[in-house]
């Protein structure tokens, strides 16, 4: 299981669905803290930056490592996840990515290769033309498509730009 981020949505149940499928989990170093001898990842479902989940197998990579489980190869690829628009009726607020902010912690993407076929998954990602010219024709390109609504991920003309 590939943590792209710690938006809480993107990893609610990760503790629980790795416990029961026994599946890796793979996340951004930054996911992860040593706390009273115990390797801990971020707390999916607690407020703020909050290290409180144990994994059994967690596996931490960062942008341009590679790491190989199982005869997978993995590498961390560099992303920048947008602010996020929250609204409540009238109500609305801004949430910015930064340093000790939950938005975006931890952002990564991933190269994932295996038997010969090559999966990019982008995750909630602003376009980054400069840092991909090193990706060429994988055979899956995840990215996200939703920049119009809420500017936090690329919009149409942007992930044509990312395909292209």
């Amino acid at each position: 299981m590939f943590v792209t981020h710690g938006d809480p949505d993107h990893y609610w149940y990760i503790d629980k669905v790795s416990a029961v499928s026994n599946a890796p989990v793979i996340c951004n170093k930054s996911m992860v803290e040593n706390v009273k001898d115990k390797t801990l990842m971020l707390g999916p479902r607690n407020k703020g930056l909050a290290f409180t989940t144990p994994l059994e197998k967690l596996y931490t990579i960062s942008v341009g490592e590679t790491i190989q489980l199982d005869g997978v190869l993995i590498t961390g690829i560099k992303k920048t996840h947008g602010q996020l628009l929250l609204k409540l009726g009238p109500f609305s607020k801004t949430l910015k990515p930064g340093p000790k902010k939950r938005i975006g912690w931890g952002a990564i993407g991933f190269n994932i290769e295996l038997d010969g076929k090559t999966v990019v998954n982008l995750g909630d990602i602003l376009l980054q033309a400069r840092e991909w010219q090193s990706i060429k024709n994988p055979d899956v390109l995840m990215i996200p498509i939703g920049g119009q609504t809420v500017h936090n991920t690329m919009g149409v003309q942007e992930a044509l730009q990312t395909v292209k």
